[in-house]
C-alpha cells in the first residue's frame, strides 16, 4: 500500500488480504480497520473514497490488518464491543461480549419487571462487566456486586462502570469459586445471581475457532471435562448467595441446559424453562430458590 494511495484503494487492498486469510465479511472489517486507521467515521470514508490517504493511516492500516489476519479478534483491535447497545471496553483479559449473552438480559426483565426494585445482584465470572452492569443501567435502583478471579479483568469492568455511569452501585471484587471459602466475602443474600461462566469441554477449547482458542482468555472459556464445572460449584453455593423467591439466571453452551437446570434442582431451585438464543439453542437456565 503506497502512502498515497486512496481510501477506497486501501480498503481493496485490505479486504483481498482478510480475504485470503479465510475471515469472513473481509470488505466490512476492512471498513473498520480503515476507519480507525484513518481516525474517519464510515461516511467521512465513503465520501473521501478518491482521496490520497496520509502515509501514516496506510501505515497504521498495515499493522492494524496484519494482527486480524492472525485472527485476532476485531473487538480486541478496536479495544470496543456493543452489548445491549451499550458500548464495552475489551481486552485480551476478558471474554467478548456476545449476542447470545444479551439473552440473560432478557430473561431477567421478563422475570423481574419492575424496574424499579431495589434488587442486588450478584455477577459472578465479571469479565467486562457487560451483564452486572447492563442490568444496573436497566435497574436504576439496583446495586451490584461483580466477581472474577483476574485483576486485569476487574480492571476493565470498572473502567466500564466509570463510563456507563454506574460505578457508585456497583462493587468489583476479586474471587476465584475454584476455591474454597470464595463467598465468604459475599455479604449475601442476593435477589439475582447470573452468570456466564466457562462451559466449553477441555479438550475442544484447542478445536475452537482460532479468534476463540488463541486469542480469549481460557479461564473463560475451560469448563472442565464436561463443561460443568463451574456450574457445580455455582449451583452449591447458590442457596447461601441468592434469596428465598430469588433468581439465579445463567447462560450454558448449546445441549447443557438440562444438565444445568438438573444441578439447581438438586440445590433446591425450582428451573424453568431454557430461554433460546436468536440462533434457538436453549442458551440461559432461570432458577428460583
Amino acid at each position: 500500500m503506497a502512502g498515497n494511495a486512496s481510501y477506497d484503494a486501501l480498503l481493496r487492498d485490505t479486504a483481498v488480504a482478510l480475504t485470503a486469510a479465510g475471515i469472513d465479511n473481509a470488505r466490512f472489517e476492512a471498513r473498520l480497520l480503515l476507519s480507525r486507521a484513518a481516525g474517519l467515521t464510515i461516511e467521512q470514508l465513503i465520501s473521501r473514497g478518491r482521496d490520497p490517504a496520509p502515509a501514516a493511516s496506510a501505515l497504521a492500516l498495515r499493522e492494524l490488518t496484519a494482527r486480524r489476519v492472525r485472527r485476532e479478534p476485531m473487538a480486541y483491535i478496536l479495544g470496543e464491543r456493543e452489548f445491549w447497545g451499550l458500548p464495552f471496553r475489551v481486552s485480551p483479559a476478558v471474554l467478548i461480549p456476545r449476542p447470545d449473552s444479551e439473552t440473560v438480559i432478557e430473561t431477567v426483565l421478563d422475570l423481574l419487571p419492575d424496574r424499579s426494585r431495589q434488587l442486588r445482584i450478584l455477577d459472578l465470572g465479571l469479565g467486562s462487566g457487560c451483564l452486572l452492569l447492563t442490568l444496573l443501567r436497566e435497574y436504576p435502583q439496583a446495586t451490584g456486586v461483580g466477581i472474577d478471579a483476574s485483576e486485569a479483568a476487574l480492571a476493565i469492568a470498572q473502567a466500564n462502570a466509570d463510563a456507563l455511569g454506574v460505578a457508585s452501585r456497583a462493587r468489583l471484587q476479586a474471587g476465584d469459586w475454584r476455591r474454597d471459602g470464595w463467598t465468604s466475602s459475599l455479604e449475601g443474600p442476593f435477589d439475582l445471581l447470573v452468570s456466564n461462566p466457562p462451559y466449553i469441554e477441555s479438550a475442544t477449547v484447542e478445536g475452537l475457532m482460532p479468534e476463540v482458542s488463541a486469542h480469549e482468555p481460557r479461564l473463560a472459556l475451560d469448563g472442565g471435562a464436561d463443561g460443568l464445572a463451574a456450574y457445580r460449584l455455582i449451583a452449591a453455593a447458590a442457596p447461601r448467595l441468592v434469596a428465598t423467591g430469588g433468581w439465579a439466571v445463567v447462560e450454558g453452551g448449546e445441549g447443557q441446559a438440562p444438565d444445568i437446570a438438573a444441578l439447581f434442582a438438586a440445590a433446591g431451585f425450582t428451573p424453568r424453562p431454557a430461554r433460546q438464543d436468536l440462533g434457538g439453542v436453549d442458551r440461559v437456565v432461570p432458577a428460583q430458590h
